[in-house]
């Protein structure tokens, strides 16, 4: 699964998820909810670009 990056330089790793916002490890970032936005600066997921 592919890691995201935030313009924040947060990288949303699938493999670790977003314990902080219940994502559990394991979920693409494709599967994340839309409401979903970056833990360190509120980005929305649109924001974000394969890294």
């Amino acid at each position: 699964m592919a890691k995201y990056e935030c313009p924040c330089g947060y990288i949303y790793d699938p493999e670790e998820g977003d314990a902080e916002s219940g994502i559990e490890a394991g979920t693409a970032f494709e599967d994340l909810p839309d409401g979903w936005v970056c833990p360190q600066c509120g980005a929305a997921k649109e924001d974000f670009w394969k890294a």
